[in-house]
């Protein structure tokens, strides 16, 4: 019996160590894998033309988003607007006709209630306004003014809007009417008053007084 058990415990041993030998066989002949060749990461360019992230107040922002895809100057555009105290969140789309170039707020008409002013460029060195009032959780369009047939004499473009005082403000050069060869700077200042703009003329020594106040 004891024979018996010394017999079958060597042949255990064998198959152990033949099994043994194969494995290692089968591990030094196998293929390795074959690394996989990753292309280097293209960083993708930015989808939106333009983005602005507008701050009223804590906790209220609006953001202007525009889109197109072929002619830059023709797509549309997204205001997003995030109230993160009420939980309150709307967006407009609108089409657009020209380039954004910027995006700004103002209460002109001191009614509480936010405007946003987005600045196109229509034409090459033409700009322009959208104005939209947020109010009762709705955007309400409002008609900014194309210039007069007076106001556009010796109009040639190159638009700039900005702000003084609280106060909206136009200027562009023009060509002299009463001498072609010399250029003249014209300002204007628009005013907003139930929702409907008007707009004056700044005479060069009234935009110096403003300036000095």
């Amino acid at each position: 019996m004891s024979r018996i058990k010394m017999k079958l415990q060597k042949y255990t041993l064998l198959h152990l160590l033949c099994i043994t030998g194969m494995l290692f066989c089968f591990a030094c002949t196998e293929d390795k894998p074959k690394e996989v060749a990753t292309a280097p990461a293209i960083a993708s360019k930015n989808p939106f033309p333009f983005y602005k992230d507008i701050e009223v107040k804590p906790g209220l922002n609006f953001e202007i988003v525009s889109w197109g895809k072929g002619v830059d100057s023709i797509g549309g555009y997204q205001i997003l607007m995030s109230d993160s105290i009420r939980n309150n969140y709307r967006s407009a789309a609108v089409d657009r006709k020209g380039i954004i170039t910027d995006a700004w707020n103002m209460d002109l008409d001191n009614d509480g209630n936010p405007e946003l002013y987005i600045q196109l460029l229509s034409k090459k060195n033409v700009s322009d306004l959208n104005v939209f009032e947020y109010a009762g959780s709705d955007f309400n369009k409002i008609s900014f003014p194309s210039l007069s047939a007076n106001q556009k004499k010796g109009y040639t473009g190159n638009d700039k809007f900005f702000i003084k005082n609280g106060d909206l403000f136009r200027s562009f050069p023009a060509k002299d009417v009463a001498d072609s060869t010399k250029t003249v700077t014209k300002t204007y200042q628009y005013r907003l008053s139930g929702n409907s703009f008007s707009t004056s003329e700044v005479k060069p020594d009234e935009e110096n007084t403003k300036a000095r106040k």
